[in-house]
């Protein structure tokens, strides 16, 4: 059995930068857990949206669709406030349009039709 005799290279240490002593602390402001919502049966979703809400400190929970998966999304946000977390509300919904890059074969760009739902404990 040979040893090997080659040392191996010691990683270089990159100079400390210096902390500044006082941070200045920012309001923390709580982005909404985001569900985005496809192909999938709208009980996958709706079962998400529970261990979400069920996981801890999160109090919104935003859901974003495209295409035809925005009745998808519709689905999914009256199933949960109907039926599982009745303390669940829809407090905003949005929608609008994204330009989406070509198919291949086709020469121009199209319009994709978008929706968020936000849905918030009362």
């Amino acid at each position: 059995m040979a040893e090997e005799t080659n040392p191996k290279p010691v990683a270089e240490k990159a100079p400390a930068t210096p902390k500044p002593a006082v941070e200045a602390k920012k309001p923390v402001e709580k982005k909404p857990e985001v569900i985005f919502i496809g192909n999938k049966p709208p009980m996958s979703y709706v079962m998400a949206v529970i261990t979400a809400m069920s996981s801890g400190n999160i109090s919104e929970i935003m859901l974003k669709a495209r295409g035809k998966a925005i009745t998808t999304a519709v689905d999914v946000a009256e199933i949960t406030t109907n039926r599982f977390l009745k303390d669940l509300k829809v407090t905003a919904i949005g929608i609008g349009t994204e330009e989406m890059p070509p198919r291949e074969g086709d020469n121009r760009a199209r319009m994709v039709s978008t929706m968020e739902i936000k849905l918030s404990k009362k």
